[in-house]
């Protein structure tokens, strides 16, 4: 096995264009439980809206950004995908670096932050595909939490300070993340506190002043039981009472257009500002922002997994 260094960007996935795969997606983003007809309806419609999403081909252009990034900073590497839910799955993407002579892989969450609760199954997805491939199996590290990474953070302040510039001076920025069961966010209140440090610092780098911006969540699901708050839509009455008239959404979590993004953002939540009577807008995705991708390739090209580290 060469000393090529492997990069694997994971991720949820998505179900297929034609959505045909929809019911057993959403079964495997659901541990297994079938989802009845009406959720599947919904979720079509949805998709639809939108139509399709983008995830898996924004990603496959993120790992291949990393890749002509490494290679430019003189490191021998190859990067691809695997998705946890959908095709092209962890095990793909392992077998796929293994055939292209990596003997070494760094495996990033495409999620700053780590729950161990949420993502566990990254890991276990990662030791089964290590198992299956057997010997001639790359050795597989997975990379910490990043949510503090300099090069993120800037990453994310650029496209704030980007959004706020097409606004009137004072619009308030709510800096987003994934809603949670509350039994998850009291189970794990060190994930809470990552999503808060990130919110925090993107607000200091993006030079918000104090008072011109809140944490928030946004995206909560259709499972039973109480969610985490306050919601984007909670926020905006007592904005709007406040005397503004627009708002900056920025998702401190997300790193590509998605559904949670290009549904949950820029349709529902700007139904929802618009009823409030507030002129709205979001950030641009990171994608394949420069900043972010550098990010990424920096991460990787530390990851004890390298040869030599």
């Amino acid at each position: 096995m060469s000393d090529r260094l492997g990069v694997l960007l994971m991720t949820y996935g998505s179900p297929a264009d034609d959505l045909h795969d929809l019911p057993e997606y959403l079964a495997a983003v659901r541990g297994g439980r079938a989802p009845d007809d009406e959720l599947v309806a919904e979720f079509r419609r949805r998709y639809e809206l939108i139509g399709g999403s983008p995830l898996i081909p924004i990603t496959r252009a993120q790992a291949a950004a990393v890749e002509a990034r490494l290679r430019a900073d003189g490191i021998d590497a190859s990067a691809t995908v695997g998705m946890r839910f959908s095709a092209p799955t962890i095990l793909d993407g392992l077998r796929e670096l293994r055939d292209l002579g990596c003997g070494h892989v760094s495996a990033i969450i495409m999620s700053p932050q780590y729950s161990e609760l949420l993502m566990a199954g990254y890991r276990r997805a990662i030791d089964a595909a290590v198992e299956e491939l057997g010997g001639s199996a790359p050795r597989v590290e997975l990379a910490p939490a990043w949510h503090g990474e300099p090069g993120f953070i800037e990453a994310v302040a650029e496209k704030v300070r980007d959004g706020l510039a097409t606004l009137p001076d004072g619009t308030p920025v709510l800096l987003t993340a994934h809603s949670l069961p509350r039994r998850v966010a009291d189970a794990e209140p060190g994930y809470l506190d990552q999503l808060r440090t990130t919110a925090e610092a993107v607000a200091d780098a993006a030079g918000i002043p104090d008072g011109g911006w809140r944490f928030c969540w946004q995206s909560a699901g259709h499972e039973p039981g109480e969610w985490m708050k306050p919601d984007f839509s909670d926020l905006l009455p007592e904005l709007r009472e406040a005397g503004h008239r627009s708002v900056l959404v920025a998702p401190v979590q997300f790193l590509a257009d998605h559904l949670e993004i290009l549904y949950d953002v820029d349709i529902g939540a700007r139904e929802q500002a618009t009823a409030a009577g507030m002129e709205f807008a979001r950030i641009e995705s990171l994608n394949v922002s420069p900043t972010f991708i550098g990010t990424l390739a920096t991460i990787a090209a530390r990851s004890p997994a390298r040869a030599g580290a």
